[in-house]
C-alpha cells in the first residue's frame, strides 16, 4: 500500500465577475449548484509516493504547485478525484503562519508545537532542541514582532524539526534565510530521509531538487507535464525554459537563394536527437552556391537559451566542402566525445561565401545531452582530485 496516492485529482476556483458575480455564486453554493465559471488549478493529477521516497514538485509559478501540497495536506478539499494518506503528514507551507507576534519566541514553539499537533510532554521534550536549531540566541526571550522575516522563518523550521511525520511536505523553505540557514535545513532533510522519511518538496531550486528528491513531477497549467526520475525532469524543464527564450531562424528558400545570388544551408542533419555525453555527433548538410564555387560553412554549437558552446568554420581546418552536383555542395561534421553537460542543445549552421567573409543564412537542428551529474557549467572538464596523501 502506497503511503501517498493520487487518482485523477483536480481543484477548481469560482470566478467572481462584478455587478453581482459574489450574490449569484453564493445563491448557486445555496442551492448546491456548482459555479459555472471556474479557473481550473489542478486538473488530472495522479501519482503515488511509497514510504521512504523523496519527491520534487517543480513548475512555474501558477502552475498548481501550492494547490496540490495544500490538498495532499489537508487543508483544501479537491474538486475531484481521491487523495489517499496512509500516514501523519507534517506541512511546512507558511513557515511562521502559526505565531502570534506579541508573544516571545519561547512562548510561540509552545503555540506552534500545539497546532502542529503535538502533546504537551512532546513539546516539552523537544523544547530545547528547538531552541537550539533555531539558534536565535537572547532573541528567543523576545515577542516576534521585533523579528525579520528570516527570523521568523527560522524559527517555524525549527518547530517543524520536533515533529516524526511519515509525510513530509516542504513549500520554498528554501527561499528564504541566509546560507548557514538553508546548509542547516538541507543537513536536516537529508537525516530526515536517511531515517526512512518520506518527502515531498517543492522548489524553484532544480540543484535543491536534484539533490533531495529520486523523483520530480513538473507541472504545467495545472496538469503533470512529465513525472520521472528528478534528473531526468529537471533536464527538460530547464530545457524548456531556455527554449523560450531562444529565437527561432528559418532557412533560406532555395528559390529566394537563387534569385538573390546568396548562398544557402539547404539541409542539416543530425545523426542522432539524443546523445548520451561523452559520444560522438555528427552533422551533416549541403549548401546551395549561386556560382558553383566552393562556399564555407560556419558550424556552432549553442544552449537552447542561445548561450554560445563552440563554433567552427570549414577553413578554418583548411576542409574543403564535397561537390554533389553544379550548385550544391556537401558537408559532414564528426564533433568527437561531446563533453557537454546534459541538457538540450542546437547545432547551428551558417552558409558563407568562399572566402568566409559574408554569412547569408542560419539553420538549426536541436539536440539533448543525456547523462546525470551535479555538475555545473555547460562542459564537464576532465580532471582529478588530489587528496594531499603522499603516493
Amino acid at each position: 500500500m502506497a503511503l501517498l496516492a493520487l487518482a485523477q485529482v483536480g481543484k477548481d476556483y469560482a470566478r467572481v465577475k462584478p455587478r453581482g458575480g459574489r450574490v449569484r455564486l453564493v445563491w448557486d453554493l445555496l442551492r448546491e449548484r456548482s459555479a459555472k465559471d471556474v479557473f481550473r488549478a489542478l486538473d488530472d493529477v495522479s501519482f503515488a509516493i511509497e514510504r521512504g521516497e523523496s519527491l520534487g514538485v517543480i513548475g512555474e509559478n501558477g502552475a498548481g504547485k501550492s494547490t496540490l501540497l495544500k490538498i495532499i495536506a489537508g487543508v483544501i478539499k479537491p474538486t475531484r478525484g481521491i487523495v489517499e494518506v496512509n500516514g501523519r503528514v507534517g506541512a511546512l507551507l507558511e513557515l511562521g503562519s502559526g505565531f502570534h507576534p506579541e508573544y516571545t519566541g519561547l512562548a510561540n514553539i509552545d503555540l506552534a508545537a500545539a497546532l502542529l499537533g503535538l502533546a504537551p510532554a512532546e513539546i516539552a521534550a523537544s523544547r530545547e532542541r528547538i531552541i537550539e536549531f533555531a539558534g536565535l540566541g537572547d532573541h528567543i526571550r523576545e515577542p516576534i514582532k521585533h523579528y525579520s522575516s528570516g527570523m521568523v522563518v527560522r524559527l517555524g523550521f525549527a518547530v517543524a524539526t520536533a515533529l516524526a511525520p511519515d509525510i513530509l511536505i516542504t513549500d520554498e523553505v528554501l527561499a528564504v534565510g541566509d546560507e548557514s540557514f538553508q546548509k542547516k535545513c538541507i543537513a536536516w532533510m537529508e537525516r530526515y530521509l536517511a531515517d526512512g522519511g518520506t518527502l515531498l518538496f517543492c522548489s524553484h531550486s532544480m540543484f535543491h531538487v536534484q539533490k533531495l528528491c529520486r523523483h520530480a513531477l513538473w507541472l504545467k497549467d495545472g496538469r503533470a507535464e512529465r513525472y520521472g526520475t528528478a534528473a531526468d525532469v529537471t533536464r527538460d524543464y530547464l530545457a524548456y525554459h531556455e527554449e523560450k527564450e531562444a529565437k527561432a531562424k528559418g532557412a533560406i528558400s532555395l528559390e529566394r537563394a537563387k534569385y538573390s545570388g546568396w548562398y544557402a544551408i539547404q539541409r542539416l542533419e543530425l545523426d542522432t536527437t539524443e546523445v548520451e555525453r561523452g559520444r560522438d555527433l555528427t552533422v551533416a548538410g549541403d549548401v546551395f552556391t549561386p556560382d558553383g564555387r566552393a562556399p564555407v560553412v560556419v558550424v556552432g554549437v549553442v544552449r537552447a537559451d542561445g548561450t554560445p558552446v563552440f563554433g567552427l568554420t570549414s577553413d578554418m581546418d583548411a576542409i574543403a566542402l564535397r561537390r554533389a552536383s553544379e550548385n550544391l555542395w556537401h558537408f559532414t561534421l564528426t564533433l568527437l566525445a561531446l563533453p557537454l553537460q546534459p541538457g538540450r542543445y542546437t547545432v547551428r549552421a551558417h552558409a558563407a561565401d568562399p572566402e568566409g567573409v559574408r554569412v547569408f543564412d542560419q539553420v538549426e537542428c536541436g539536440f539533448t545531452v543525456r547523462g546525470e551529474t551535479r555538475e555545473l557549467g555547460l562542459v564537464h572538464l576532465r580532471h582529478r582530485w588530489h587528496d594531499g596523501v603522499d603516493r
